[in-house]
């Protein structure tokens, strides 16, 4: 039998089990079986590690600026000697496909690192003369102790992305990682003696979002909080950290629409559709869940759509061919085919996929579902307006553009738009028109780490990226200095 390994939470720079002493299982989705142990850690835990943050936070506050960046990028330089082990050690614990896990989320978590290790050197602050007499300059201070609280998803990838910033401006972190993929993470820990970390600066309790993430919310001597995840659980972080007036950036939910034009690439696009589509089982905020495609191509989309899935590999994510692994848990597998059950009895018809794909025995406990397409929903049925997150994908025609802008619009969430079309008329009027963070045009997920991510309504609140990460982990103070 496969070792279970039993993880402990890093604060202080010590592994240490959880103060009450329970720990939960963690599952391979791939296999449905348990292989690590991790803590089921509590308000006591969280306490302590903040405690041993606000200290370290004394002395890495006032690290030199060039000392935090070498220290950035010697973690990049680490963790691109250890690629392999994080990627496959990501795969196993989260179910994407190893060659994913290497080439997007591993490759992103080193460029992080080595951006803002970067950034902090060419930072320049704001100086305005007044008069003969007075000028104004801005000085900036890190916040203090960062909460962060990633998601399961892209698990190392989104954490180091709120890690990064928050330590090359010089804040503290007391760091929250799902309970369903907290392996990379700890992983992640056992580096940092090796980069120069200094005990205390980067802390990982581990646990549910119930009792740690919430007790790490509420906390009075965090003040700021870093959170990725569902909607619903951002209404909760609003309202638990309400009482201490904290800094928040919350990057929520998306139900995204991909916008396709008849006058497009078409090769580009169905390829690029395919991807942002069922890319990581769909299990990115960031897929195009809903497609509309203009009423003169809809039928051929479908055909070579339905036709393009079919070649699609589901299974064994440690095979080099495989496209999509299992879905996370086995609560998120029963959610999606819920969802899918529920576009059934509205009306909705299945094209392609929503059942469970025959592999060979190894994995037949595992969480694994078809690629799934979706036609004839209305536009305010349960599957257009709310997040499935997983592979499925509803598709319905357009005529107008105005048409499709109001479609593409007429849901809560914000987050991203995908366009395409070669006539940058359309493209410009769909970039001011869509109520969304990011619009692509005639790609997706390409990701610039200079410019502002985050989303619109019930997918977010603030930015984070470039200079507005540094706005976010830094208090700007203005000095009036007047001569005498």
């Amino acid at each position: 039998m496969t070792e279970i390994k039993k993880v402990l939470n890093h604060i202080g720079g010590e592994w240490v089990a959880p103060q009450r002493g329970g720990f939960i299982d963690n599952f391979n989705p791939a296999t449905g079986q348990v292989f690590s142990h991790l803590p089921d850690s509590d308000a006591s835990d969280i306490d302590k590690a903040v405690e041993v943050a606000a200290l370290a936070f004394k002395t890495w506050s006032k690290t030199s600026v060039d000392e935090r960046s070498k220290k950035l990028f010697k973690i990049a330089d680490l963790i691109e000697a250890n690629i392999d082990d994080f990627a496959k050690l990501e795969s196993q614990d989260q179910g994407k496909p190893w060659f994913l896990a290497k080439q997007m989320d591993m490759n992103r978590v080193i460029n992080s690192f080595r951006f803002f290790a970067s950034a902090i050197l060419q930072t320049e602050n704001e100086c305005n003369v007044m008069d003969a007499e007075s000028m104004n300059y801005v000085l900036r201070k890190p916040v203090g102790v960062a909460g962060l609280i990633a998601p399961w998803n892209l698990p190392l990838y989104l954490l180091t992305w709120k890690i990064a910033p928050a330590l090359a401006y010089g804040n503290t972190v007391v760091c929250k990682p799902s309970e369903f993929t907290s392996m990379t993470a700890a992983k992640f820990c056992e580096l940092l003696p090796e980069a120069g970390i200094p005990a205390g600066v980067v802390n990982m309790v581990f646990g549910t979002g119930a009792k740690a993430g919430d007790a790490l919310v509420k906390h009075p001597k965090v003040p700021l909080i870093s959170f990725t995840g569902g909607s619903e659980t951002g209404k909760k972080v609003i309202q638990a950290s309400a009482e201490n007036f904290k800094k928040l950036s919350l990057e929520l939910g998306g139900k995204n629409p991909n916008i396709i034009f008849a006058d497009c690439d078409y090769k580009k696009m169905l390829k690029t559709t395919l991807r942002s589509s069922f890319l990581n089982q769909g299990e990115i905020c960031l897929c195009g869940s809903r497609i509309y495609v203009e009423e003169s191509i809809y039928e051929k989309f479908l055909e070579d759509f339905v036709a393009e899935i079919r070649e699609l590999k589901v299974g064994d994510p440690s095979q080099k061919n495989t496209f999509m692994g299992p879905l996370v848990s086995a609560q998120h597998l029963k959610k999606v085919q819920s969802m899918i059950q529920i576009a059934k009895d509205e009306g909705g018809r299945i094209l392609i996929g929503g059942g469970t794909p025959v592999l060979p025995t190894e994995f037949s406990q595992g969480y694994f579902l078809e690629p799934t397409v979706i036609v004839g929903l209305a536009e305010n049925s349960t599957c257009v307006q709310k997040e499935i997150f997983g592979p499925v994908v509803t598709v319905a025609p357009f005529k107008t553009l105005d048409e499709v802008i109001e479609k593409a619009n007429g849901v809560s969430y914000g987050l991203s738009a995908s366009v395409w079309t070669s006539n940058l008329n359309t493209a410009q009027s769909l970039a001011k028109n869509l109520d969304v963070g990011t619009v692509w045009v005639n790609s997706w997920m390409k990701r610039d780490l200079r410019v502002p991510f985050g989303g619109m309504k019930a997918s977010g609140l603030g930015r984070e990226g470039g200079r507005h990460s540094m706005d976010f982990y830094t208090e700007m103070v203005n000095v009036c200095l007047t001569t005498t």
